[in-house]
């Protein structure tokens, strides 16, 4: 796995995944969860290159899911894309260490610019 998306809506999991491949990354293996909680079983036994996360989701949210994964000393690269996008939801997104917040809607140049400065190009 290289990617794990996470996300509660399966729509929007297959839109972000074609975005992924439009943007050029099509050799990725992309996982999918459809909530925080499923992430950590994958990430149980999986180091992922990178986390796309939607911060609203039930059971865990984004945010519960990052802090988490920080809280076990890890630093996988994490990005949230989330129709959430207030100066205070950017600034808890950044102070917990996400890499980069990107609002929904996303364009495909908005996926290749996050994912590249995160993989490269």
């Amino acid at each position: 796995m290289d990617v794990l998306l996470v996300d509660d809506s399966q729509v929007m999991r297959s839109l972000v995944q074609r975005a992924i491949r439009q943007a050029g990354y099509r050799s990725l293996v992309v996982d999918q969860a459809e909530n925080g909680l499923r992430a950590l079983e994958k990430l149980s036994g999986a180091t992922p290159r990178l986390i796309l996360s939607d911060w609203n989701m039930p059971e865990m949210s984004g945010i519960e899911l990052l802090n988490a994964i920080r809280g076990k000393a890890n630093e996988v690269p994490f990005g949230f894309i989330t129709s959430e996008s207030s100066d205070e939801i950017r600034r808890l997104a950044t102070e917990s260490g996400a890499d980069f917040l990107l609002a929904k809607p996303f364009t495909v140049e908005d996926v290749q610019e996050a994912l590249a400065s995160v993989l490269g190009s």
